[in-house]
């Protein structure tokens, strides 16, 4: 990675710039979010509801009302910027930067002006933190997010991780196999779920990356409109969580591409349970729900290098590679 500090990008005429004000901007948010992911083809879609739900915790990592930016012309929100930290399992404390651009307004100097905004308060965050990690910058990209490539790239960030968003059609799903002796499926019940979230952040430490796992992070799961119960598998070795899947469907985010697409958003097997075949019995009985709640794609997201060998094992239950996306880095001057 190449040490870059962003130079001082030009003024955009009649842009306001100002801290989030409350609940009043997520409409805007999720607006401007939607536009943005339609024109880059990308297949997700937000609602205010789930950004409630996100913004609604604050916490060390990311509160809203320091994080996240608002950029205005002429009264009318047309982007937006946030900014969040967590410490990776490869060692590194990671300063995120994300947001979005309304399409009617790209290639006016607004995203490279959120990004530097971003960069100089990452840099003034990083300078309060006592941490004997190493510190950098991140972001991520989509495949078709072109001009997210093009500025990022033009501010010294350079791709470190690819990742892949995988389909399988629900048309055909093979039988369920059967689970090891001693493990079974419960239903969950929401005395379990904090159970059920420290295993998955476990399972996790083992993969690239980083996430929030504080208390907070766990509320906004709580409170999060598409959670569903009922959705999530859970194989369980007496008292233990061995093994789960978070499946969740979208009613909004279905209606706005006019489809049934129901999400494998976790996988996971905590590593005393790993090579026993429970990832593909869950995986298998996940399809069979999603198809039973009327769902007709099933979709989820994978490490490209995923160390456990997730993506032959989703290849080899029927899933293929839809579309890509990559980490980007760079180090931090701080």
């Amino acid at each position: 990675m190449t040490r870059r500090r962003a130079a001082e990008p030009p003024a955009v005429s009649g842009l306001l710039v100002r801290p989030y004000s409350g609940p009043a901007d997520l409409p805007a948010i999720a607006r401007v979010t939607n536009a943005e992911h339609e024109a880059d083809r990308l297949p997700w879609r937000t609602t205010p509801e789930e950004l409630a739900a996100e913004y609604s915790h604050p916490s060390e990592q990311f509160d809203p009302a320091r994080d996240v930016m608002i950029a205005e012309l002429g009264g009318e929100v047309v982007a937006f910027s946030d900014l969040t930290w967590v410490d990776t399992t490869d060692g590194l404390r990671e300063y995120r930067v994300s947001g979005a651009v309304h399409p009617n307004w790209r290639r006016r100097g607004i995203g490279t002006r959120l990004l530097h905004q971003n960069e100089i308060r990452a840099r003034a965050m990083a300078a309060t933190h006592q941490s004997g990690r190493p510190k950098v910058l991140g972001l991520f990209c989509g495949e078709h997010q072109a001009d997210r490539q093009a500025i990022a790239e033009r501010a010294g960030y350079a791709a470190v991780r690819w990742f892949f968003e995988m389909t399988r059609p629900l048309d055909d799903v093979p039988p369920v196999p059967a689970l090891p002796d001693g493990i079974e499926v419960r239903p969950v019940t929401a005395d379990q779920m904090r159970q059920i979230f420290t295993a998955d952040v476990e399972a996790f430490q083992d993969h690239w990356g980083g996430f929030d796992s504080s208390d907070e992070s766990f509320q906004r799961w709580l409170d999060s409109p598409s959670l569903d119960l009922s959705l999530l598998l859970m194989a369980w070795d007496g008292d233990e969580v061995a093994a789960g899947i978070v499946n969740s469907i979208y009613p909004a985010e279905n209606e706005s591409l006019g489809q049934l697409r129901g999400w494998l958003d976790s996988v996971f097997t905590r590593r005393a349970w790993r090579h026993r075949g429970l990832a593909r019995s869950l995986i298998v009985r996940s399809l069979h729900l999603l198809k039973q709640r009327g769902m007709t794609t099933a979709v989820l997201g994978v490490d490209a290098e995923n160390p456990s060998g997730a993506l032959g094992l989703y290849e080899r239950v029927g899933f293929i590679v839809q579309s890509r996306g990559s980490a980007h880095r760079k180090p931090m001057e701080a």
